[in-house]
């Protein structure tokens, strides 16, 4: 362990650490063809959230696993952003493009649960979204359509900053405002 590395470890173990729900979301095996044969790496794909809406993805690449895992968790950590909520949904519709993945993402009444699949389920559920109805279309390439959903999520607007910037009432810009401000 050098002196860089044993510095980042005290500072870590100082820091408060949150309890904050980690999944791999997938894992590749990446080969490399060279003189000798095949240099083998993988590739880990990371959703890093604390289940109150903030929420980060992070891609680790290494030659062993858990290497890839814990790059692709300090990317993902690094990443993190902050997901405008009403009560346990997302303040309005919308849908974003990344490369060919294409992902919609709706506000859904209380109960309702999540209903998404894949890639996008474990970046809503790290983000704490409770209530949302999803569809993905397009590429199913994994990677495209974690990015495509974390950039929805990025790009969601509170309900209190539009009614803001319209200069109207916030309960007029969203229906859903009254039952729980975030």
């Amino acid at each position: 362990m050098t002196e860089r590395d044993s510095r980042q470890e005290r500072r870590r173990s100082r820091e408060p650490q949150e309890e904050m729900d980690e999944r791999v979301v997938h894992l590749a095996r990446t080969a490399k063809v060279v003189k000798g044969g095949r240099h083998f790496a993988f590739r880990a794909v990371v959703v890093v959230g604390d289940g109150k809406g903030n929420v980060g993805i992070g891609i680790g690449k290494a030659r062993e696993v858990p290497e890839a895992i814990r790059k692709g968790s300090e990317q993902a950590r690094r990443k993190m952003i902050r997901v405008p909520m009403v009560g346990s949904t997302i303040p309005h519709e919308i849908t974003t493009r990344f490369s060919a993945a294409k992902v919609m993402l709706r506000p859904a009444s209380p109960g309702t649960g999540v209903i998404a699949g894949g890639g996008v389920r474990a970046v809503v559920e790290a983000a704490g979204i409770k209530d949302i109805l999803t569809k993905s279309m397009g590429s199913a390439n994994i990677l495209n359509v974690v990015k495509a959903t974390h950039k929805a999520l990025s790009e969601l607007q509170s309900a209190a900053l539009v009614a803001e910037r319209r200069g109207v009432p916030v309960a007029k810009v969203s229906p859903h405002w009254g039952r729980d401000q975030e």
